[in-house]
Parts: C-alpha cells; structure tokens; sequence
C-alpha cells in the first residue's frame, strides 16, 4: 500500500513521544514492504537530509521554532505546515492509499480533510489528546483559546478512522462529537526484556522536554524537600526546552547546585543507565496524552511518580504500590512523600515494578500498536474496493 505520514517533527531532530511513534511507525511500514512517505518540516540542513531506509521524508514546510518565549506552542508553524501539507495532498493525494496524520498540530488535519476529495484516501488520525475548553483557556488566554478550542472540535467531527492512547483521551475524543470509528492502542513502547532490578542509587531522574506543563522546577523542589526530610538523594534533570533556563535558576534558589546535575539530552547508553540505577523517575507533569517514559523506567524495575490531575492520562500507568505512586499534586511535600515512600519501599517495590512491566508487555507492545495500526489500513483499503 502507499501509505502518507504527516507530522510537524521528526526523530531525532525533535524527541519525544509522538516523535519516537512516527519514525517507528514509518520503518515498519517500510519493512513490511509499503510505500511510505513523511510529510514534516525542515529541520536538519539541507545539505545532509534525512535517510531512512525505505521512507520518503519531503519537508513541506521551512524550519521554524516552535515554542515561544513563554514556552507554549507558536501558531505560525502549525499554519505553515498545514499549508504544506494541503499543497502536498492536492498535488499527490492520489498516489495515496491512506494519509495518517497527529491530530495536533491541528492545520494538517484540516489539510488532509479537504483535499481528501480529490485524493480518495482513508484518513487516519491520532489523538494522543484532546484538550478540554478549560484547558484551551488557561493555555491561549479567553480568545486564543476559545479558537483553539474551537479548531480541535471541528478536527474531531472530520470524517476518519481515530486512534487514541489513552482511556481519558478516548473519552474525550467521542464525548466532542468524533466522526468515525475509533480505536484505542496502548502500546508505545520498544523495550525489550530487562535483566531483574539492581538496588538503587540515591538518584531521583526527572527526564522530559522543559516546557512550562511538565513541571520540571517543582520537581527540584521536591528534591530540596526530601534532602530536608533526611534522605540524601541527589538528581539528575535529562532534557532541555523553553524552560530551561528556570531550572537552573530552581537548582542555585535550593543550593543543590552541587547534587542535582542538568544534563541536557544526554545519548542512549547514559539515559539507560540512569533509568536502571535511579531511586525512581519523577515525573510531575500537568499534561501527558500517553506517559512512554513512565513504562521504559518501569522495565527496569524503577518506580515512578507521577501527579494525578484532570489532564495526565500517565496516571492510566501507575497502579500505587505495584510500580509507583500517584501525588497528589505537584507541591513540594506531596512529591517528596512519594519519593520517601519509594525509598522505604526499597527493593520490594523494584522487584513489583519490573514484574508488573513483564505482565504489561504484551499490552504495552509497540508491535501489536503497530500491527493494529497496519491492519486498519487493509480494512479501509478493502472498503473503498
């Protein structure tokens, strides 16, 4: 089949967890003998463009910043690269069997929709969010997000075939009105069989993009509060962003300059380390459409900690006191309870938490996602015969 993909990034220009799904998705595809191309912006030079084996990547936007100043999503990009992808699509929709798109950034959906009439292909959309009006709000402001809102709603109501990551995201999604069938996939995760767990450093690891939603400075806080409670754990902070520059200003506010380390991004063989050895993975974000770090530090029998709240669907993946805990919310003594409760678990709970992630694998497969995913296309094909 000739299958399109579309979306604003691409591994490992941009990291993350949609970015790590799309370049996967575009490689298997590509093995199991598929045409694949890979609608995304300009992000790498132009004299060294991206090779992956079997994959046609096309920019059909320029390179942009994404984020603003104030860390949230800039709204020029996302225009720019629907526009590209609707010129892409009125140009070569024919030659596509099934255009399978990210539901944000929300344009190239839009996109995808009108050109379908000349195109004739299936639609396929990923919703690893849907953010409620509330939400819109308070992250665009009264107006901005009243369009935003408004944008994402008349997304859900275009014709397609839906996959979502997320009990809370799947609810959400049919609950503004979906058009079309819907799937939920809850494997995202590549990780193979891990040896049994090893006693733990005193490291708290909080690793993920700087942005203003994941919290990363109230994380550092709790680390301050645990330290000041009588446990002697250090931190490692793996990741960069908008906000990176508030986190080094939380790290010298505590004096833990000399105990928590900002690494930036750091390679493979140092990130697998650090999830193997870690007392437990802090991750305190507001927003998770999925949570995929929270089940590659589980594999190692690393708990995690994670806050409850309307938006984290990561909550979906912690069963307290089996690989982790839930916080109440992200303030300093709530987090650093559940580090306290980590550490005071001991080895009981790693040992929990990588038997809990043996049981899990097969639900959590980055395989059988894909395999679904491979295997709607068949289905849509076969309808339009």
């Amino acid at each position: 089949m000739r299958i399109c993909l579309a979306y604003d990034c691409l591994y490992p220009w941009t990291v993350g967890g949609a970015e790590r799904w799309y370049r996967n998705l575009a490689q298997r595809l590509a093995a199991d003998g598929h045409e694949v191309t890979y609608l995304t912006r300009l992000q790498w030079d132009p004299s060294d463009p991206p090779h992956i084996p079997g994959v046609r990547v096309v920019a059909v936007s320029r390179a942009d910043e994404l984020y603003g100043d104030d860390g949230n999503r800039r709204t020029g990009p996302p225009l720019r690269f629907g526009l590209g992808v609707l010129r892409h699509l009125l140009r070569h929709g024919r030659g596509y069997d099934a255009v399978h798109l990210c539901s944000f950034p929300y344009f190239s959906v839009l996109a995808a929709a009108l050109a379908r009439p000349l195109g004739r292909y299936r639609l396929v959309v990923d919703w690893f969010e849907v953010w409620s009006a509330d939400y819109w709000r308070d992250y665009l402001g009264p107006v901005g997000g009243r369009i935003g809102y408004a944008i994402q709603r008349r997304c859900v109501r275009v014709r397609q075939h839906a996959f979502c990551f997320s009990r809370l995201h799947e609810e959400r999604l049919v609950g503004e009105g979906l058009r079309g069938v819907h799937e939920m996939l809850a494997g995202l995760a590549t990780v193979q069989a891990r040896p049994e767990p090893e006693p733990a450093q005193p490291v708290v690891l909080v690793a993920g993009r700087q942005i203003p939603e994941k919290r990363v400075p109230d994380a550092i806080a709790a680390i301050a509060r645990a330290r000041e409670r009588g446990l002697d754990v250090s931190g490692l902070i793996v990741g960069d962003g908008p906000e990176h520059a508030r986190v080094l200003e939380a790290v010298a506010a505590h004096g833990l300059a000399d105990v928590v380390e900002v690494a930036g991004f750091v390679d493979a063989a140092r990130m697998e380390q650090a999830m193997r050895s870690a007392l437990c993975l802090l991750h305190p974000s507001a927003r998770e459409g999925y949570g995929l770090v929270v089940v590659e530090a589980a594999a190692w029998g690393t708990p995690v900690v994670v806050v409850g709240g309307a938006d984290n669907a990561a909550v979906e993946l912690v069963e307290p006191g089996v690989n982790g805990y839930v916080a109440a919310s992200s303030a300093a003594d709530d987090l650093s309870d559940a580090i306290v409760a980590v550490h005071d678990a001991g080895m009981d709970l790693r040992r929990r938490t990588w038997a809990w992630s043996a049981e899990s694998a097969e639900r959590l497969s980055l395989d059988r996602s894909l395999e679904r995913v491979a295997a709607s296309y068949a289905r849509g094909s076969s309808a339009r015969r």
